[in-house]
């Protein structure tokens, strides 16, 4: 009995801690704009409100759980179950859904789809209250599953285009890229799945618990880091290297003009005078917005560019820091200065070693280290 009792104390104060830690990180991400985990990053004012809605349906969601660890009539306990499944499913789970969808950035995406796929869910819950009975559930558990394999599809697609459309965009990635996120999701939510399917009792209630806990802290470190990368925001930031009087200034209308009688030779011509010359590639995160703004063209039309050239923006700005380090390095050995990959890297315009030694590997086919001894030999 005291045991009993025991366990009892240690789940609702599990309990009480998960719901408050939701509503303390719903009410940072919906009234607070700072960034506490990352100052130096401006995060996506639209994520943080929708992961802020989502924080608040789940502590939401145990407020109203929460007379279940109470009661003790059958039929009270029923019914409290069967309409927190139904307020689920039109709260939590569409939000979960959103937030996932809003972490992509390379486009606004709708979000009426959502409703369709939780619509199943609705109406399977709305059936289980009025027969007041668990009979539906299996087949609802069912839909969960076929949703969460559809979802999974759905995401690896659309990450594989979001990666594309950030190299075609962005020479730095950090702070930008998603999919590693989804993959802890995944993991997290598959490893719930799972256990939620094969275990029963007790420890289903802490297996939802810690579940619940470690979306919270994962969620609010992917909104926290995650830069916010809205095209007409980048348009507007000014270009701190180079000669600024280059930028063709007039009418929309002018500009049009001018960047339609460009040919592919003229924009090479000009990255070659107004970008590698001046070495405006050693300058951490410019776009291809702020690239073509300099070079009096349109991201289209530059980004055409490079598809022709059969590389993208990404890859264009990395090689020629990797040519930089590679510069730099050979002339340190004339000189018999000492100096390591890392130094050389950030002289280089790299911001992320990692980013640096992904880049070098995949353009000189070895690593940086591996290079270098290679040269001293």
């Amino acid at each position: 009995m005291y045991d009993q009792i025991k366990d009892d104390i240690l789940f609702i104060i599990l309990y009480a801690g998960v719901m408050f830690m939701a509503m303390i990180a719903s009410f940072y991400l919906l009234f607070r704009r700072a960034n506490a985990i990352a100052p130096d990053v401006t995060p996506p004012q639209r994520l943080r409100r929708w992961t802020g809605l989502f924080f608040a349906s789940l502590a939401l969601g145990h407020i109203w759980y929460m007379p279940i660890l109470f009661l003790s009539s059958s039929e009270d306990i029923l019914m409290v179950d069967l309409i927190g499944g139904l307020l689920d499913s039109m709260t939590f789970i569409p939000l979960a859904i959103v937030v996932l969808f809003t972490m992509l950035q390379d486009r606004i995406r709708p979000l009426w789809p959502v409703a369709v796929m939780v619509a199943p869910f609705v109406a399977g819950q709305v059936w289980c209250i009025v027969c007041r009975s668990y009979a539906f559930l299996p087949i609802i558990d069912g839909y969960a599953l076929l949703l969460g394999v559809g979802l999974t599809i759905y995401m690896v697609r659309a990450l594989r285009q979001y990666g594309r459309w950030l190299c075609d965009n962005y020479a730095d990635l950090e702070h930008k890229e998603v999919w590693r996120s989804f993959v802890v999701f995944a993991v997290i939510l598959l490893m719930f799945i799972i256990y939620v399917f094969t275990i029963d009792g007790p420890a289903y209630q802490y297996a939802m618990q810690v579940f619940c806990a470690l979306l919270i802290c994962y969620f609010l470190w992917r909104v926290e880091t995650l830069s916010d990368l809205s095209i007409s925001r980048q348009q507007d930031l000014p270009v701190e290297a180079g000669d600024l009087s280059v930028i063709h200034t007039g009418t929309t209308e002018d500009k049009e003009e001018n960047a339609m009688s460009l040919t592919f030779r003229n924009i090479g011509s000009l990255l070659k005078q107004h970008c590698e010359e001046p070495q405006l590639y050693l300058q951490h995160d410019i776009s291809v917005t702020q690239l073509a703004m300099l070079i009096g063209t349109n991201r289209v039309y530059l980004s055409q560019y490079f598809t022709n050239q059969g590389i993208n923006y990404n890859t264009y700005i990395n090689g020629l820091r990797i040519q930089h380090f590679v510069n730099l390095y050979r002339e340190a050995v004339a000189v018999h200065q000492l100096v390591t990959a890392q130094q050389l890297a950030n002289q280089s315009g790299f911001h992320s070693y990692s980013t640096f030694s992904a880049a070098f590997k995949q353009i000189m086919g070895m690593t940086a280290t591996e290079w270098m001894r290679k040269q001293t030999e």
